[in-house]
């Protein structure tokens, strides 16, 4: 009888600013074969693949300067899109009482202006709640569903937090990027924004406390101390979930205490006066950190024209580039946050994509790398998902 192949086959979702490309492979990850533009004219700011019950469920963040930010659904992957049926959207919240310290709600003089501009981020709830999505938007907030997507509610202890009136925008605008959860207790999550800063959760999204302590506040309008930091990509250690990386609007820094507090992590990235710049930052299952820094925040390019990966395999104790180049003429090119991923195949695989539609991926932790052929529109996410055989 012929061999039956068992083993994963694995997808990359590549979300542009004119729709998404579905690369999939089997595990040697060598033959790539292309779907696409899924949702052609639709910006893709975020995507999920959802195994769990049997699904074969793709949810994409999108948004159209004439339909706005939208969440929509594949089950036939990429095939037919539909939106979901009860978006995320704004509850009336009232307004905020400085005398009590608390929101006073439902004054009709008092409604949200807020608007979703775009959702940065899609992840998967705890593996025991296999019907839970969490989404994070433009302007910051956190969105959850308990139906594998379909219906949508605001975490509104997040938005509700007494320092909201306060909040500002980075550059990029007030998204909020990170969602992690807590691997042992799905009551304690992270949400990270810009230019905002990082909150958590410990009773599973009721009431958030900042997080900040040790971070460089940027210079923002609101005067809370406590808030103004802009956090730009963080991640959880694969064996200590206590213990958190993140590279931010100035530098990378780690917690060891669930986000207690923060201290740097720089040794070996650049030369002196070389900022600590950069959007994002990815960990493989073995504890491999990667980052993509730039020439500063004013450029936001890779450093002397040159694309550069930086590994650190000792937990952010030191880092160094990684030994693959993937240019020989000068490339003055961003990855954004979700712009970088990894797989959870052994050996893992390692991807990023360029502002300017290059998709590079690497094998053997970034010491030679693979450019897979074609150029995209701007890369805006990249993720990997792996499909039972």
């Amino acid at each position: 009888m012929p061999k039956t192949d068992t083993s994963p086959r694995i997808m990359l979702l590549v979300g542009t600013t004119k729709g998404a490309f579905f690369l999939s492979a089997d595990a040697e990850r060598q033959d790539w074969q292309l779907t696409g533009p899924h949702l052609g004219g639709w910006e893709i700011y975020s995507l999920v693949g959802d195994t769990r019950a049997g699904r074969q469920r793709i949810l994409a963040g999108t948004h159209h300067r004439s339909g706005g930010a939208t969440i929509q659904i594949s089950d036939d992957l990429g095939a037919s899109w539909r939106p979901v049926e009860e978006g995320p959207q704004f509850a009336p919240l009232g307004d905020f009482d400085w005398e009590r310290s608390q929101w006073v709600p439902n004054k009709p003089e008092a409604q949200r202006e807020w608007r979703l501009n775009r959702f940065w981020q899609l992840i998967l709830g705890h593996e025991s709640q296999p019907d839970t999505v969490y989404a994070g938007s433009e302007e910051a907030a956190v969105f959850v569903s308990h139906d594998a997507g379909e219906r949508w509610t605001e975490v509104s202890g997040l938005t509700a937090h007494p320092t909201r009136p306060e909040w500002g925008p980075g550059a990029g605008g007030m998204g909020l990027h990170t969602i992690l959860i807590h691997p042992n207790n799905p009551a304690r999550m992270w949400a990270a924004a810009s230019s905002v800063g990082v909150f958590r959760t410990d009773d599973g999204g009721e009431t958030w406390q900042t997080r900040n302590a040790g971070l460089n506040r940027q210079p923002v309008q609101g005067k809370a101390p406590e808030i103004g930091y802009c956090a730009h990509k963080i991640v959880l250690d694969p064996d200590d979930p206590d213990i958190l990386y993140m590279q931010d609007h100035g530098g990378v820094n780690k917690s060891v205490d669930g986000g207690d507090s923060w201290f740097p992590i720089e040794k070996g990235l650049g030369a002196e006066g070389d900022e600590r710049f950069g959007f994002p930052m990815v960990i493989s299952r073995n504890g491999d950190l990667y980052i993509f820094p730039l020439k500063d925040s004013a450029h936001r390019v890779a450093r002397n024209g040159r694309m550069l990966v930086y590994r650190s395999d000792d937990r952010g104790e030191s880092w160094a580039p990684v030994a693959g180049d993937f240019s020989a003429t000068e490339s003055y090119v961003n990855v954004l946050r979700d712009g970088m991923a990894i797989d959870a195949l052994d050996p893992h695989g390692l991807y990023f994509g360029t502002s300017s539609g290059e998709l590079f991926y690497s094998l053997d932790r970034g010491d030679s790398w693979q450019a897979i052929p074609g150029r995209f529109p701007r890369i805006t996410c990249v993720k990997t998902w792996l499909l039972p055989a």
